[in-house]
C-alpha cells in the first residue's frame, strides 16, 4: 500500500476526523450529494488510518525481528 500524500497527520487526528465523518452520517438530514461527499470523505481517511497502521505494524514486526536475531547471535558459542 502506497503512503499517502497529504500532510503528515497524526492516526488520532484522522481518526478523530474519521468519526466526525460518520457521526454526521449517523445524525442525518444531509442530501444525497453531501451524504456522498461525506461518505468518499469516509473512505478516504479510513485508507489513511489503515496505512498507518499498517506502517505501525511493520515497525513493530522489524523490531521484533531485529530482536530475536540479537537474541540468537548472543546464545551463539
Amino acid at each position: 500500500m502506497e503512503r499517502p500524500r497529504e500532510a503528515d497527520e497524526s492516526f488520532e487526528e484522522i481518526y478523530r476526523q474519521l468519526e466526525q465523518v460518520v457521526a454526521g452520517l449517523e445524525q442525518g438530514g444531509l442530501s444525497l450529494e453531501e451524504a456522498l461527499a461525506r461518505f468518499e470523505q469516509g473512505t478516504h481517511l479510513a485508507e489513511r488510518c489503515f496505512w498507518l497502521l499498517d506502517q505501525a505494524e511493520l515497525r513493530v514486526t522489524r523490531l521484533l525481528a531485529d530482536e530475536h536475531l540479537a537474541d540468537e547471535a548472543e546464545s551463539e558459542p
